[in-house]
């Protein structure tokens, strides 16, 4: 496996069979607005130049990514090596190696999670809708339903589902991605309650912004969430400008900032598997 250097791979304690990476723009082979590594076949960029590089992508990991059809919704569906691109769905999940769990992004926040015994690795689509309506905890159902603890821990996860869920949790860990930042992310009163109304602690979340707008921490939402979960092993994107696609034009995707501006946006993939 050799990634782009320019490529994040997680900085996070997940075991050694455990592989993932977050692509940049950097290392393909697309035309403006779409440079270089666009892996979106849905964004007005050649068809040649899409699967050149989603070659790249699959010799760089050395596994087949599986390609969703995302649609802002919160359906999870497991993955393995038959699995064909296009499922429509938001999040998957697996225990097969050879496999790499994908989902596209360009200002919505991936998610990868995985346990600490390296059994079972999963990622999501996060954009504010999705997070809203529980594309986290759907992923985290799915992932519950594969999850396989070392067998010292078995007897306690037997007990009771709510124990098995609390089992699952405190060994599950969770990656966030480069997203759009809380400085960039304005929205509307609607997005403020829409996530106040189910979660109150959410407002903390948003500070005020211009004309009646918010902005929101579309990660700092994602923690609250995967806490809420049980799951407290959190590492990645912490809301600085570093991880924020619209505030970094050289390295990632913006589809607010360039949609518009200059008529498209790639792009980028976040991608989990088992070696």
């Amino acid at each position: 496996m050799t990634l782009h250097p320019d490529w994040i791979v997680p900085d996070w304690p997940a075991p050694s069979q455990v592989r993932a990476v977050f692509t940049t723009r950097a290392g393909g082979v697309s035309s403006p607005p779409f440079d270089s590594l666009n892996l979106g076949d849905h964004v007005r960029d050649t068809p040649a130049s899409v699967s050149a590089n989603r070659k790249i992508l699959h010799d760089a990991l050395g596994v087949r990514p599986v390609y969703l059809q995302q649609v802002h919704g919160t359906r999870a569906i497991a993955i393995d090596r038959n699995t064909t691109d296009g499922a429509v769905a938001d999040a998957a999940v697996s225990t097969q190696p050879g496999v790499a769990c994908t989902v596209m992004v360009a200002d919505c926040l991936p998610v990868l999670l995985t346990d600490d015994a390296g059994t079972v690795v999963a990622v999501a689509h996060a954009g504010w809708r999705g997070l809203q309506q529980g594309v986290l905890e759907q992923v985290f159902a799915g992932f519950n339903e594969c999850f396989r603890p070392p067998a010292h821990a078995r007897y306690e996860r037997a007990a009771t589902n709510s124990i098995a869920s609390s089992t699952n949790a405190s060994a599950t860990m969770a990656w966030l991605g480069p997203c759009i930042g809380p400085q960039a992310f304005e929205v509307g009163p609607e997005v403020l309650e829409a996530f106040v109304s189910l979660h109150p602690g959410a407002r903390v979340m948003f500070k005020p912004g211009a004309q009646g707008k918010w902005l929101a921490d579309l990660a700092g939402l994602a923690r609250l969430r995967l806490q809420a979960l049980g799951i407290t092993h959190i590492y990645g994107n912490d809301g600085s400008a570093a991880w924020c696609t619209v505030s970094n034009p050289s390295r990632f995707f913006s589809h607010r900032r360039d949609s518009v501006a200059l008529g498209g946006s790639g792009r980028m993939a976040a991608c989990i598997w088992l070696s």
